[in-house]
């Protein structure tokens, strides 16, 4: 069975910084378009970034553009999210998608892979 193990949530101050990694030991990695959801409490889970399966695109949600950076390395079959300069609005349980020759879309419906997820919380 085709996991994604995501790690490196935690509680941070907002202004601080947080990396986000997803790793799938055994899916054919390069072949994956790989995108970060997130979901607040009472909320719909939402798109904050992707990177596509040929890494020649990426795409970000307008709310966390200019402070996430995301990152995929095939080699190592992971994936990761840069946070910076967090706010308390980017409290949310963030998940690793992935989906074959994924066009980056923001849909989750087209994702028919997700990790577990990792909490992120950010106090004031």
């Amino acid at each position: 069975q085709v996991q994604l193990i995501e790690s490196g949530g935690g509680l941070v101050q907002a202004g601080d910084s947080l990396s986000l990694s997803c790793t799938a030991p055994r899916l054919t990695f390069n072949h994956y378009t790989m995108s970060w959801f997130r979901q607040a409490p009472g909320k719909e889970r939402e798109f904050v970034s992707a990177v596509t399966w040929s890494s020649s695109r990426t795409y970000y949600a307008d709310s966390v553009k200019g402070r996430f950076t995301v990152s995929r390395d095939d080699a190592k079959r992971s994936f990761n999210l840069q946070m910076n300069i967090l706010k308390p609005e980017d409290t949310a349980v963030y998940y690793c998608a992935a989906a074959l020759w994924g066009s980056g879309s923001s849909d989750p419906s087209v994702y028919d892979i997700w990790g577990q997820g990792t909490q992120v919380t950010v106090s004031p």
